[in-house]
């Protein structure tokens, strides 16, 4: 059993987060499947067929002179474009919030004892803060969102005088911790919206005694290394196909019909379903960035350690 209020260091945060998937892990996507499933499959069908057919209208665009050809195809299908990407985008916005929410309200029952948590104990978290989470996600879109595209935008900018490629690199961890610290309060602490965010910028950089030394570098750190392990593992699926694309490009004797439409046949159905395989990868690797996420608050909430510390110590008696 993991001790969730408890402070911890760089490494343990890391050793931690996988041992925690040793030990509810089968659980744990059990219920992730079968609540987050249905939608994983839909998104990865429709971005498949997406990007298969753009690709398409991409490569064989422009081959018959007519230098018309990608813009007509999108003024003769915008009807299907629009359909296609209002779904997607309610697609992924479901998908965000339960891939964001599911691991905060799954650890919060783990850490408050539960053992074998079920379907229907998670589905009632999300219905029972419905109103919540819709002013989560208001105040992410309309507050959080722009502060964040700023910051980012302007790291970029700097990257013409080489300092921005330094702060994108702090810039992106501490982002994503200041979020996801953002969503475990707020379902956690009982505060509202923007004092959960308040919290969650100032416990980037100091415990909240104030006397303790400063945790920011251990959670940056600790984020850093998971986005490269996430991202490492799933691109794999991705340079497969590439590397084949280009193999195939380079290698063989140019007929036109390859060139014209490269993702039509046995290749085509080989490179994308690599990539859904690397898509669908990369949304269940993302829990060891939550998880991950989740013990750096519970680290942080100072306030609580103590207290659940003589709550278990009242109980040793009692389970005896």
């Amino acid at each position: 059993m993991i001790q969730f209020y408890k402070k911890r260091d760089f490494g343990t945060f890391i050793s931690d987060s996988f041992n925690f998937f040793k030990l509810y892990g089968k659980n744990y996507f059990k219920n992730y499947i079968l609540i987050n499933g249905l939608l994983l499959i839909l998104m990865v069908t429709v971005f498949i067929f997406g990007y298969k057919e753009l690709f398409s209208q991409i490569f064989g665009s422009n081959l018959g002179g007519d230098t018309y050809y990608f813009e007509r195809y999108f003024s003769e299908n915008a009807g299907m474009l629009i359909g296609v990407g209002v779904l997607t985008f309610v697609l992924f916005m479901i998908l965000a919030i339960i891939n964001y929410l599911y691991p905060v309200f799954y650890l919060k029952r783990i850490a408050t004892g539960a053992k074998n948590i079920k379907t229907d104990d998670i589905l009632g978290d999300f219905k029972k803060n419905a109103g919540k989470i819709v002013k989560l996600c208001l105040g992410i879109t309309f507050i959080v969102a722009p502060l964040s595209l700023f910051l980012v935008g302007f790291s970029y900018l700097l990257i013409f005088v080489l300092i921005g490629i330094f702060l994108i690199m702090l810039v992106y961890p501490t982002l994503f911790n200041v979020i996801t610290f953002l969503m475990y309060d707020y379902f956690n602490s009982g505060r509202g919206f923007m004092e959960s965010l308040s919290y969650s910028i100032r416990a980037q950089f100091s415990y909240p005694n104030g006397s303790e030394k400063s945790p920011y570098w251990k959670y940056w750190g600790a984020a850093f290394v998971m986005f490269i392990i996430i991202s490492t593992a799933s691109s794999v699926f991705t340079y497969i196909p590439m590397i084949f694309f280009y193999g195939s490009i380079l290698t063989s004797t140019p007929d036109g019909n390859f060139e014209q439409d490269p993702f039509t046949g046995g290749f085509g159905i080989a490179f994308f379903v690599f990539y859904g395989i690397s898509m669908l990868l990369s949304f269940f690797l993302s829990n060891l960035l939550y998880v991950n996420a989740g013990l750096m608050y519970y680290d942080s909430r100072t306030d609580l350690h103590q207290k659940v510390e003589l709550e278990e110590i009242d109980t040793i008696g009692i389970n005896e």
